[in-house]
């Protein structure tokens, strides 16, 4: 059965046209990046790396395309539960407080910060063992 795309309701297998898109936007649009970069990968084929995958894994191709998919529409969401909402916010307000100071020194404050929690947060994957019992 085929429905929009755009129909959130239902968890059928929705028919979905992978169209190439090449808007255009204003030079102050804040999502030009973004609109930039649907453009540009609008000229690959994703269906040539997800044929090999499916053939490889033995897996349909609409299921790798809805777990691609999906993966990538909650990757923020996934960041978020990996890092925790304290961390984020702790991270926010570090740049936010650097943006109200608006000087070069309480920029450079706030990227030490941050590094130092990135630091924190790449222990385990620098040092696995700092967990092993």
């Amino acid at each position: 059965m085929s429905q929009h795309s755009n129909n959130p309701s239902r968890l059928e297998s929705p028919t979905l046209v992978l169209t190439p898109w090449s808007g255009s936007w204003d030079s102050d649009d804040p999502d030009a990046n973004f609109k930039e970069e649907v453009t540009a990968y609008g000229l690959l084929d994703p269906l040539e790396t997800l044929n090999g995958l499916a053939n490889s894994l033995d897996i349909p191709i609409g299921a790798l395309a809805r777990y691609v998919l999906a993966k990538w529409a909650t990757g923020g969401s996934e960041g978020m539960l990996h890092l925790g909402s304290s961390t984020v916010q702790r991270m926010r307000n570090t740049c936010d407080k650097a943006e109200e100071r608006d000087t070069e020194e309480a920029r450079l404050s706030a990227y030490n910060e941050l590094r130092e929690i990135i630091e924190w947060l790449y222990v385990p994957i620098e040092e696995p063992e700092v967990y092993e019992n």
